[in-house]
């Protein structure tokens, strides 16, 4: 018996309910879009960058909010950003500039639900953060509805979250799962690095002795086996999810798009040799195979969370990686016109405290959470680049003209990619959800 033929109902599970069903938006829904999108790529900056010393900087406040960084001139008149990211600086004509995005989370789990999700973390939740973690009664991701409201069986998922889970510990963030919908709506997780020389997707890799024809005979002949048994398929529990996976198994254009190894060096070299690099790389790719919602995550959970040292992390870690690979992607996507079709947004789960501050036994200072205010970056797809949006106070503390909530990014994704405005999700006891649930962000289009 081959591993394949060993394959257990666990493992079929695994790879059936890590999101196999694709969002096949009709195309209907696409053309009554005012901004249609194919694709969405996602890059979430767990833990909360630092609006001041990044994308609002304030060079006319005091030392204990201006910080050590100074803020440069870039591609748009009288717009400035902080100095360690010069070729978003250059770049910032293609690029629509958010900073009065508001909610009021600061805890990072809530926060991260409230961001991904659009809404906040379902209650009563207990007092400590064990109590906070990923329930199958939170609300599910974008990824996850879309998969409920428009599936598809043609191997190419709906979501990809890469390259690694939000999980701290025994906590898993909310807001990465398909919540009240059940597993198999999950977008498929890769927990991987694509900047790995031996980096694969096992769940996409057949034993070397299963050819993808004898697969398909397999599959033809327990499809043959169940017609004549229709009571064995329904026993197993798990018929649906062998159908997935086998869509996915033998879909070249996922099982491609996951062969990072084929492009040029001098590609490679472009995005950076890291794991964020390789995984906006890898982003850029899936959205070119059509899979509609690719999350690309900075780190791990709290990466930019910079209660100490916030200055040395952003200036030697964090933001020459984010700056390199926002470029070379930014630009493979517009030298290939799929910038068109597939919107890019960049943000975290909330932004930092404007006043300096120094954590009990540490010497080093840093920002804390800010949820108040903070900044993200939103191109493609019929975006207008080259404009900022909102303003806040002379703290970067406070909106002081109109914010947006994660809600309104949420229901602006939607939006863009076809999803109706009347869409509504059914939870086990089949209450109905309204899905999108915010304003859609027309200033990113119109520009006023």
């Amino acid at each position: 018996m081959t591993p394949f033929e060993q394959l257990t109902r666990r493992s079929w599970m695994q790879v059936g309910a890590a999101g196999v069903m694709g969002a096949a938006l009709p195309s209907v829904a696409r053309a009554n879009s005012a901004h249609p999108a194919k694709s969405v790529i996602w890059v979430h900056l767990s833990g909360g960058p630092s609006q001041l010393d990044m994308w609002d900087p304030k060079p006319l406040a005091p030392d204990a909010i201006r910080g050590e960084f100074s803020a440069i001139d870039t591609a748009i008149s009288g717009v400035h950003i902080g100095e360690h990211m010069p070729r978003l600086a250059r770049m910032m004509k293609k690029w629509a500039l958010v900073r009065t995005l508001s909610h009021g989370e600061g805890n990072h789990l809530l926060a991260t639900h409230v961001a991904l999700t659009g809404r906040p973390t379902p209650l009563p939740r207990g007092g400590s953060d064990l109590d906070r973690v990923q329930s199958r009664s939170d609300f599910p991701n974008m990824a996850s509805a879309i998969d409920y409201l428009y599936p598809r069986k043609d191997g190419i998922p709906t979501g990809v979250s890469l390259p690694n889970y939000f999980i701290e510990g025994p906590l898993t963030w909310p807001g990465q799962y398909s919540g009240f919908l059940g597993m198999k709506h999950d977008p498929w997780q890769i927990n991987q690095d694509p900047n790995a020389d031996n980096f694969k997707v096992d769940s996409l890799a057949l034993p070397a002795e299963v050819t993808p024809q004898r697969l398909v005979s397999r599959h033809e002949l327990t499809s043959v086996l169940e017609r004549e048994n229709p009571m064995a398929g329904r026993a197993t529990g798990f018929q649906e999810q062998q159908e997935l996976a086998f869509s996915l198994l033998t879909s070249a254009k996922v099982t491609k798009a996951f062969e990072i190894q084929t492009e040029s060096a001098e590609t490679r070299d472009r995005y950076g040799r890291n794991k964020f690099g390789q995984s906006l790389l890898l982003a850029r790719r899936l959205a070119e195979a059509g899979v509609p919602l690719i999350q690309a995550a900075m780190g791990i959970v709290q990466t930019w969370d910079t209660h100490v040292d916030n200055w040395g992390r952003l200036k030697n870690d964090l933001l020459p990686k984010l700056d390199q690979g926002l470029e070379a992607l930014l630009t493979d996507l517009e030298t290939s016109g799929l910038l068109d079709s597939t919107m890019v947004v960049v943000m975290g789960e909330f932004g930092r405290t404007p006043r300096i501050s120094t954590l009990a036994g540490q010497s080093v200072p840093g920002r804390d959470h800010w949820p108040p205010v903070y900044s993200g970056l939103f191109a493609g797809a019929g975006i207008r680049g080259g404009q900022v949006l909102g303003q806040s106070d002379a703290q970067a503390a406070y909106p002081i003209t109109r914010s947006w909530s994660p809600a309104d990014v949420c229901s602006t994704i939607y939006q863009a990619l076809g999803v109706d405005e009347h869409a509504e999700l059914y939870d086990p006891l089949r209450r109905p959800h309204k899905l999108i649930n915010g304003e859609v962000m027309e200033q990113l289009y119109t520009g006023t």
